[in-house]
């Protein structure tokens, strides 16, 4: 009850935020201090410089969100910042700061869609710190294309071990320090209409610590280095990488991790994604993901498959189900309400098991939420999710849409 509270006072705290700078839409910012400011006030008994700086402030910072959707031809660099309080069942109680950042390296290309770069940051009354970059950079023409995702974070965290069984035993549930860096490339060239091949390399540094039950680890080192390399092919008709309206997005990712790059654990990677967007009715689109990860070999814990976080699973403890394979399809209903809000619903299932023949279809694990959307940037949403899984509940705060 206590965390609905706090969920609930969040939730009408950000909306209200959110809400205020919507409204303002519809008024003129020359004319937003008007309706606020009496015409009675005499400006021969009032500070003429402060009111001035009242008005400023107040016009500024209406300003930078009613215009935060608009088109900027005469910036090369758009880049906008949002933050706000956010409460999930992983992180507790803490502060979320996103940003969106839109460019072409071809200023007179209107075609080509823009490069997209999101900054995300996040810090929590657990001791719980992040901050990350990601984005995709277009090249002239669309002729390659540089994905990428660096992060760092601390977080006092819980450890289950690993196996579906472990995962659904609370008596498991046990606390340790994660610090993790991470950096991961992918240059791709294109083939032909859509179609992209490259190259792959991923850095990942994970240290545990302070673990209250060791013996989960199974023998298991408590801090590894793993760095892989390998290559992706992925086919892309999305109008808009950060908000589809329509088009599939197909990748598959094939990743090593010899022991000669210095891995203490060999492993390999396949990664798979199958994405799905269409219109269905006036403002409302359907979207599908579908994922699937394999681990085979000697595969770290610091590398198995984790179940929850921000874009699959919503709602889930991020690793409190983890192992060497996921499975996962989740359904997402956006509708388009008002001026820059929206909604969205979704449904979901996931699977984690060690290999195909321990796959059990029983142990799938079931997902679903409601989120609210506000446009903050063009085709760029600031989303609000709400997500339920079995006996797991998370309120999350990210930029763009999940998938």
């Amino acid at each position: 009850m206590k965390e609905i509270k706090i969920l609930t006072a969040i939730c009408l705290f950000m909306i209200s935020t959110i809400s205020a700078a919507t409204l303002t839409d519809s008024i003129p910012a020359g004319e937003i201090l008007t309706n606020i400011i009496p015409d009675s006030i005499d400006s021969t008994k009032t500070p003429v410089d402060s009111v001035t700086k009242k008005r400023t402030f107040f016009r500024r910072f209406a300003d930078y969100f009613v215009n935060a959707n608009k088109p900027h031809p005469n910036k090369k660099f758009d880049f906008s910042i949002i933050g706000g309080p956010q409460y999930s069942s992983t992180t507790s109680l803490g502060i979320g700061l996103v940003a969106a950042g839109v460019y072409r390296m071809d200023q007179h290309d209107t075609i080509t869609q823009p490069s997209v770069m999101s900054v995300y940051g996040n810090v929590s009354i657990t001791g719980f710190y992040l901050l990350g970059v990601r984005g995709t950079n277009i090249f002239p023409g669309d002729k390659y294309r540089l994905l990428y995702n660096l992060y760092f974070f601390s977080f006092p965290s819980n450890f289950w071990g690993w196996g579906y069984h472990d995962g659904a035993n609370e008596d498991n549930k046990s606390t340790y320090l994660r610090l993790q860096n991470q950096v991961k490339l992918d240059f791709l060239f294109r083939l032909s209409h859509n179609l992209y091949l490259g190259p792959m390399v991923s850095f990942d540094y994970v240290s545990g610590r302070d673990f209250s039950k060791p013996e989960l680890l199974h023998g298991q080192e408590k801090t590894t280095l793993t760095t892989g390399v390998g290559a992706s092919i992925s086919y892309d008709t999305r109008d808009l990488i950060t908000n589809a309206y329509k088009g599939i997005y197909l990748k598959f990712e094939q990743g090593i991790y010899p022991s000669f790059m210095g891995n203490k654990y060999a492993f390999y990677m396949t990664d798979v994604i199958v994405d799905w967007y269409k219109r269905i009715w006036k403002g409302g689109v359907i979207a599908i993901d579908f994922h699937s990860k394999f681990n085979y070999g000697d595969v770290p814990w610091t590398m198995m498959n984790r179940l929850g976080g921000v874009a699959r699973m919503r709602g889930y403890y991020e690793g409190q189900y983890r192992d060497n394979n996921i499975t996962e399809l989740q359904v997402e209903l956006r509708q388009h309400i008002w001026r820059r809000n929206g909604i969205a619903v979704w449904a979901g299932a996931a699977n984690v098991y060690k290999d195909f023949k321990s796959f059990n279809f029983k142990q799938t694990l079931p997902n679903y939420g409601i989120g609210y959307r506000w446009e903050f940037k063009k085709r760029v949403n600031v989303r609000l999710d709400l997500g339920f899984g079995k006996g797991s509940t998370g309120f999350m705060f990210n930029i763009n849409e999940a998938f």
